[in-house]
């Protein structure tokens, strides 16, 4: 939910087995025993070539770390490792910022129509924010104001977590953006403790120099508000905040995704904010506030309405919407 996407609603190997030692025997004997094995030996030697040799002369992406599986990451969503580069700390030094992480490099994205273009993805929260309400309280300036670090977002009534479905339907984003070739960068990726910071999304994206950056989230109003809608920067030139050159083209990445979006999951803008044109813009979010580069949120319904939450919860409506994110996206940077 975007009070800069925060809701105040909380929510050994065994061992090898061990043989006597095999009998002395004569020269003549050895012989024979040595003639006999030959075979068996070539055998087992053509096959270890066969399976590729020792896993130490396969490439990194070949080997099977320990504990993870060969297939990949299971179909909840949950990533075996992190998607995007893990950011430094803020730089301030304040208490509780988490330490930092070596950073995980993107795979190579594919050939495409988006080959060269750079896009990060900021999924809303963090499954661990709830264990650090300290840290996440921690006041940051967002040019306008000063505001909290991050919150724990909001969560439906059964208790899906708004932060489990930022993840999820980012994770399929990227996958999908990454098909057309272009470089993907996550501001978090459930691979830190907590955060990042709101002042530190947007610094993500700046320095990524992305070409388009979109933050996802889920709204927690009241029964029977229902709808998505995407979240434009106002002009605001107030402190280290000047929108001036991004608000045009945010707004043409937001007008966009909003109609991908409703052709491709059917569903209908808000029925309470945006006078149903899908758009809203605000002054308040640090994660716009802040940015340099074109930047858009989007609510992607109401996790507190029960209509809505069928849908936020059913994992194929949560792929079309990652498409109609993924179209919409795709659509502003061929233009651009």
């Amino acid at each position: 939910m975007s009070y800069d996407g925060q809701s105040p609603h909380a929510n050994p190997p065994a061992p090898e087995p061990e043989f006597d030692p095999p009998p002395r025997r004569g020269r003549g004997n050895a012989l024979v025993v040595a003639a006999a094995l030959l075979p068996a030996c070539l055998a087992g030697w053509l096959i270890w070539q066969a399976v590729g040799g020792p896993d130490e002369d396969r490439p990194p992406s070949a080997r099977t770390l320990p504990g993870a599986s060969a297939t990949g990451s299971a179909s909840t969503g949950a990533a075996a490792a992190p998607s995007g580069p893990v950011t430094a700390p803020d730089p301030s030094g304040a208490p509780g910022t988490p330490p930092a992480r070596s950073a995980a490099p993107n795979p190579p994205a594919g050939r495409g129509p988006l080959t060269g273009r750079v896009v990060v993805v900021d999924p809303g929260h963090n499954p661990g924010n709830f264990r650090h309400t300290r840290e996440i309280n921690r006041q940051v300036d967002v040019g306008t104001h000063r505001k909290e670090c991050d919150t724990t977002g909001t969560a439906s009534n059964a208790g899906y977590t708004e932060a489990e479905f930022t993840l999820d339907v980012s994770r399929r984003l990227k996958a999908l953006l990454e098909k057309q070739g272009a470089t993907v960068t996550f501001t978090q990726n459930d691979d830190r403790p907590f955060g990042p910071c709101i002042d530190e999304r947007a610094r993500i994206g700046n320095e990524a120099k992305a070409d388009a950056v979109i933050s996802v989230h889920a709204d927690g109003s009241t029964a029977g508000h229902r709808g998505f809608h995407v979240i434009l920067p106002a002009r605001v030139n107030s402190g280290g905040a000047d929108t001036s050159s991004i608000v045009g083209p945010s707004r043409d990445l937001g007008e966009r995704i909003v109609g991908h979006f409703v052709r491709v999951t059917g569903d209908a803008p808000s029925n309470y904010v945006g006078d149903k044109t899908g758009l809203v813009v605000r002054k308040d979010l640090g994660g716009l506030n802040l940015s340099t580069v074109p930047k858009v949120f989007i609510e992607c319904g109401n996790m507190r309405d029960a209509q809505d939450i069928a849908l936020l919860s059913s994992a194929q409506w949560r792929q079309k919407a990652a498409q109609g994110l993924a179209e919409g996206i795709s659509s502003f940077l061929k233009r651009t």
